[in-house]
């Protein structure tokens, strides 16, 4: 990924040459007719030799890995699952995993926008429903978290090599049996979190379209909104398999 977007800066950069220096287009060039005309197709050149250094360093530079209990953001969510792009038997989960990531932050504000049309901050509707969706969305980074635990404690070359069912045929049958449901149980496990956080993200969606559909609500009401009880147990259930 880091080397097509390389590669799409060095292309970028000879278009935009091309079209200011080709005698055919623009015709700007160093020792034209007039002292501006030079100065402008020298600095034409040193700022695309600027933009290529700076932009390969940037695209080259080894990304800072943080350890996943030092996780904050969602950039560092982000990163620390693009690590395994790479693994080719996890491949489609990871994508899966950012596409949720990007999903939850778009969900999210339209959920805050769609409140703020219908409620004043100050209200107990807004308030409680605010309450709610924080909660779940750290019931969804959780689960991100939990499948980059997952993620950190198996060694990637072995898991491709289970994947494709390349082992040395001197592994007894026995150990090849355990190793393989090993690596079924793990798939599972990172399965069982993408599961629980496209859960999360169609319980947003309901919420969304029960809140859009309102005139108006009193607070009191909120609790028996058929999504938000949804929500009330997917949270205390989780909380109570945390504990």
């Amino acid at each position: 990924m880091k080397w097509l977007k390389l590669a799409g800066l060095v292309v970028g950069t000879t278009i935009v040459n091309v079209i200011v220096l080709s005698p055919g287009l623009l015709g700007v060039r160093l020792g034209g007719d007039s002292a501006i005309e030079t100065a402008f197709a020298a600095t034409v050149l040193i700022m695309s030799l600027i933009v290529l250094l700076y932009g390969s360093y940037v695209l080259t530079k080894p990304t800072a890995i943080v350890p996943v209990q030092h996780i904050q953001s969602h950039e560092d969510y982000a990163a620390a699952l693009e690590r395994y792009r790479d693994v080719k038997p996890l491949a489609k989960e990871i994508v899966l995993a950012l596409d949720q990531l990007e999903r939850i932050v778009r969900k999210k504000g339209a959920l805050m926008e769609v409140l703020s049309q219908r409620f004043q901050p100050q209200e107990l509707s807004y308030r409680k429903f605010t309450a709610v969706i924080a909660e779940v969305e750290k019931l969804f980074y959780a689960n991100c978290r939990s499948m980059l635990n997952k993620l950190g404690v198996f060694d990637a070359s072995e898991f491709s090599r289970l994947a494709s069912g390349e082992l040395p045929n001197r592994f007894s049958s026995k150990l090849l049996h355990e190793k393989r449901e090993l690596y079924a149980s793990y798939m599972s496990a990172v399965s069982g979190y993408l599961d629980a956080n496209e859960s999360i993200l169609l319980k947003l969606d309901k919420l969304l379209l029960e809140i859009a559909r309102l005139d108006s609500m009193d607070y009191r009401d909120v609790e028996n909104m058929a999504c938000m009880k949804e929500i009330d147990a997917l949270i205390k259930q989780t909380k109570y398999y945390q504990a």
